[in-house]
């Protein structure tokens, strides 16, 4: 049985304080992009995990071995092999690993039909990470508390084009919530996000984009690139490194492409 997992962009992102927990508070909304890795699940003898496409760091704790772990030892599933073939970038902000793991669990549920609801499943995916829950309905959502608390929010962008911008550069998020300026008081994120799109240049924000440029300021001019080929809004997805931009008309930019991963969707 295969599945393919999609990746999400962060349309704005707040960060409003630090919790006792060591994690954050944050007010985000997330959409799903249509880029893609696959995910396979076959039966076996023992279970283990094969990895094609983009590389990924091998330290035997990738977030799918942890979704069979969790669900094995709790249903008592047999051993499986599962096949990931990755295509969404790593280290760029566009939850990939979340999808993974969150596509996983709803692979599992269907191949072993362990009947488990929407609820079940992203009270599970939440064991695995912040965003991971987001995937299991897969739709566009304002998100509060560490980015898992989630209210719906109607926003089709499928009249538009999109580009996704990936730099050579990885960014680790532990990092970027250490450094990013914590900005308290509420800037109704959920209520611009619903102004047209062509409103959101001098509207929406995301706040990793002012330390993370100052760091690498490569990602600060692509963005200023994207906005003068003519895009109407560009932002970084989460702590980055990606960018994406929303065109009202089709682009082609192979001038960015010479140096960075360029994605169009």
């Amino acid at each position: 049985m295969i599945t393919f997992p999609n990746a999400k962009i962060n349309l704005g992102l707040q960060v409003l304080r630090k919790r006792s927990d060591g994690y954050h508070d944050i007010e985000t909304v997330l959409y799903p992009i249509p880029i893609y890795d696959a995910l396979e699940i076959v039966e076996a003898s023992e279970t283990r995990l094969f990895v094609s496409g983009t590389p990924i760091p091998d330290d035997g704790d990738n977030l799918c071995n942890r979704v069979y772990k969790l669900l094995g030892d709790v249903y008592k599933l047999p051993p499986i092999h599962i096949y990931l073939h990755k295509r969404i970038p790593i280290g760029a902000g566009l939850g990939g690993g979340s999808s993974d793991a969150a596509f996983l669990i709803k692979l599992i549920n269907d191949y072993f039909n362990l009947q488990l609801n929407s609820m079940q499943m992203m009270n599970y995916a939440r064991t695995m990470g912040a965003d991971c829950a987001f995937f299991i309905n897969n739709k566009s959502v304002f998100a509060k508390g560490i980015g898992d608390q989630f209210s719906e929010l109607e926003i089709d962008l499928s009249a538009y084009h999109l580009l996704v911008v990936k730099p050579p550069i990885h960014i680790n998020t532990a990092e970027a919530y250490g450094s990013v300026l914590l900005k308290e008081e509420g800037r109704n994120l959920k209520q611009r996000i619903l102004e047209p799109v062509n409103t959101w240049k001098g509207s929406v924000f995301n706040d990793f984009e002012d330390t993370v440029f100052k760091k690498f300021p490569v990602i600060g001019q692509i963005k200023q690139d994207l906005y003068d080929a003519g895009a109407m809004y560009v932002a970084m997805s989460g702590s980055g490194s990606s960018l994406f931009a929303i065109f009202d008309h089709a682009v082609c930019l192979p001038e960015l492409a010479k140096s960075n991963q360029v994605i169009y969707c």
